[in-house]
């Protein structure tokens, strides 16, 4: 958990941006810098379909996880294309060449096997001065669908609010380990120190306007991380099968929140479409919410105005979120669905 303290839901260290000299798997290194060119070309998939992707096998060493994660990024990044190419009919097969290599590094990592927000944004970035911070104008991203730099902010937003989220994993673990849960001076030390950070949050998704134009966004790289529909994994003995594409939903920053204060919701195919989520995080944070789901309401120990001041912080970053989400979104006359397949204006 010290990591998740230091870093929040990005992985320390710096994920690896390209293979090991020597290693049989450079050659997804050279795909992916290919990727937005190629998917330029009509003929992408035919492309696609000759490719000879090395098998996934761990390598032995302290990277092999590391390298594990940007296998999962390009092949990850390679399926998404294939399947939902833009200006393209869609396709529902992915071929053998591509779906055994992404199960197999998928079923490593223990998560379904399609580009997730992990592989889009947790390990999509790189510190352009390795001193620096872990944060907006010193970070660009590994891997991208298209050649404009509105993708690469898109991405590196959330990157940025994800390392934030250390300081309330800090908090929250603070109050376990002190066993202070009916402290009140501690529990609003904790509290207000959780609301700042969520503020720092919603003033970071404040920022999606500075280099993401709406028009851009939803013609030119959105589709490329919508969900998969009944789509056949060839090679594997099983029906089509349907994922989740990458969404916010399959970060870990406002389910701890609400694991944390205990917030309730009604049931509903929202609070089950949440849960599912969880399937989609890396391993380390879905256990991370499963021991802060356990942990005793601070509800009524914390004072009334620090504990609904946390709340109006939590709103306001949800209401900037759902901003966004029509302004980029909802106003285009889109599709209904979200990138994950759900009604999410309704919800």
């Amino acid at each position: 958990m010290d990591v998740l303290r230091k870093r929040g839901f990005l992985p320390d260290p710096d994920p690896l941006t390209a293979f090991p000299e020597g290693s049989p798997y450079t050659l997804l290194d050279r795909l992916g810098a290919e990727l937005p060119a190629r998917l330029k070309d009509p003929e992408f998939r035919r492309w696609a379909d000759a490719l000879e992707i090395p098998p996934w096998q761990r390598p032995p060493g302290p990277d092999g996880e590391r390298q594990a994660h940007l296998y999962y990024l390009r092949v990850g990044f390679l399926a998404s294309a294939y399947v939902n190419q833009i200006g393209a009919p869609p396709v529902r097969v992915l071929p053998r060449n591509i779906a055994a290599p992404l199960c197999a590094v998928t079923a490593d990592l223990d998560r379904p096997p399609i580009l997730s927000y992990d592989g889009y944004a947790l390990h999509n970035w790189r510190r352009l001065d390795p001193e620096g911070p872990v944060a907006l104008g010193n970070i660009d991203t590994i891997q991208n669908f298209v050649e404009l730099y509105d993708e690469h902010w898109f991405i590196l937003v959330h990157v940025d609010i994800e390392v934030r989220a250390g300081a309330i994993v800090d908090a929250v673990l603070g109050l376990e380990e002190q066993n202070a849960w009916r402290d009140r001076a501690r529990v609003d030390e904790a509290v207000n120190r959780i609301r700042r950070t969520v503020e720092a949050q919603t003033g970071v998704l404040r920022r999606i306007p500075e280099h993401m134009s709406p028009d851009l966004y939803y013609r030119t790289f959105r589709p490329y991380i919508r969900y998969f529909d009944n789509v056949v994994y060839q090679g594997l003995e099983r029906a089509p099968m349907s994922f989740r594409g990458e969404t916010g939903a399959q970060s870990s920053v406002v389910p701890l929140l609400v694991a944390f204060f205990k917030i309730p919701h009604e049931p509903s195919d929202l609070t089950r479409h949440v849960a599912d989520m969880r399937r989609y995080m890396p391993h380390a944070h879905r256990a991370l919410l499963e021991r802060v789901d356990a942990f005793p309401d601070i509800r009524h120990v914390a004072s009334p105005q620090v504990f609904d001041a946390a709340m109006e912080a939590l709103a306001e970053f949800r209401g900037v979120h759902y901003g966004w989400a029509r302004r980029y979104i909802a106003e285009k006359e889109a599709d209904p669905l979200g990138t994950g397949g759900t009604p999410y204006v309704q919800w």
